[in-house]
């Protein structure tokens, strides 16, 4: 709760003491229990620190508000905090084609399946989910791998060609 009315007091006051309280808070090791709430102080941290012309500090925050969203993959938040990272002058690397690591468990099923060559319908009766089920993530995972069809996706999931001595 300490976190939480900081947080709102360094939103309110225009004054450097309570953003300093604040960091001092977020440096605490108890917060980190607190993920999802350290993260959302930290984004409105961020954006204050932004609009008041700090852009280094607010990156830092961000950064960190950005790891905590997506380690709960809690997406609109994460936009958000892209948004502002990007605000700030920040340019993300860009994920590399094929990055398995950005797909979920089940995801990568549906994936390896697909680019087996089954239909939403087959993989929806093999894993007993709906078809627009499926086709909602194969929506979400073309993107993250950065592909556009299933011949391309295919490509993605196989393993790099080993290249022959000669």
């Amino acid at each position: 709760m300490a976190l939480l009315q900081a947080g709102a007091e360094a939103l309110v006051l225009d004054d450097d003491e309570s953003v300093t309280r604040v960091e001092a808070l977020l440096a605490e090791p108890v917060t980190r229990r607190w993920l999802f709430d350290g993260a959302r102080v930290r984004l409105a941290l961020g954006e204050r620190l932004r609009r008041t012309r700090s852009p280094v500090e607010a990156r830092r925050h961000l950064l960190a508000a950005r790891d905590g969203f997506a380690a709960m993959a809690a997406e609109p938040w994460l936009d958000r905090v892209e948004g502002e990272l990007r605000a700030c002058g920040h340019r993300p690397v860009p994920r590399q084609r094929g990055d398995l690591t950005a797909l979920t468990a089940q995801e990568l099923q549906i994936a390896e399946l697909a680019a087996s060559g089954m239909t939403n319908k087959q993989i929806a009766e093999r894993l007993y989910l709906s078809h627009r089920t499926v086709g909602a993530h194969l929506y979400r995972i073309f993107p993250k791998l950065g592909v556009t069809s299933r011949a391309a996706l295919r490509d993605a999931l196989s393993p790099p060609a080993e290249q022959t001595a000669r």
